[in-house]
């Protein structure tokens, strides 16, 4: 019996403290992306219940994306944002502000393609797409969606995106050069492409 007592209480003092350390990081921003009805047949009719999708981020280059379904809204959006921020990834941003370079997204039917853009332009983007960059902290970017208009697959397809982004230290660590030489070649290329 007092084994058993010490086992139940040494996991959930573990996890408070989790809870807690979680509390006193970054405040995270949560959003909403959509909200469905959904409906399951049973004996006596239909018994209806909600799906909610959430985009979690602190701001700073964390996002996480969470699905929960429950009888009642609230309660969806608790299990959707407590997953979320389970799923949560770091990206790398340029400046704090961009995208390190053009990049694209694909999940299901689900396409996006993102581009950098200079200070001042703004998130260029739709929907569910826009909701992640905002989560994300991201001030600029261009963002063009094709294929499905699904907010599931769309959130999927830009996290996706995102996650195919790399800095020029990860390139750099990867060719096993310097970040000047790999910085030094995308500016060459940029002049070739501008010459052509």
């Amino acid at each position: 019996m007092a084994r058993d007592d010490n086992r139940g209480g040494g996991g959930r003092g573990g996890r408070d403290r989790r809870n807690k350390r979680e509390d006193e990081g970054p405040e995270l921003i949560e959003k909403l992306v959509f909200i469905n009805r959904v409906a399951k047949v049973v004996k006596g009719g239909r018994r209806f219940g909600f799906a909610a999708l959430v985009v979690v981020g602190d701001g700073k280059g964390r996002v996480g994306q969470g699905h929960g379904k429950a009888k009642e809204v609230p309660e969806a959006i608790r299990k959707a944002t407590e997953a979320a921020k389970k799923s949560m990834v770091r990206i790398p941003l340029k400046e704090g502000r961009t995208l390190h370079h053009d990049v694209e997204g694909r999940f299901g039917a689900g396409k996006v393609v993102f581009r950098t853009a200079p200070p001042g332009t703004g998130i260029i983007a739709g929907g569910p797409s826009r909701a992640v960059m905002e989560a994300l902290g991201v001030a600029d970017v261009v963002a063009k969606s094709n294929g499905t208009s699904n907010p599931y697959n769309l959130v999927r397809a830009t996290i996706d995106a995102l996650q195919r982004t790399q800095s020029p230290r990860q390139v750099a660590q990867r060719r096993g050069v310097k970040v000047a030489d790999v910085l030094q070649t995308a500016d060459q290329g940029e002049e070739a492409m501008a010459e052509a």
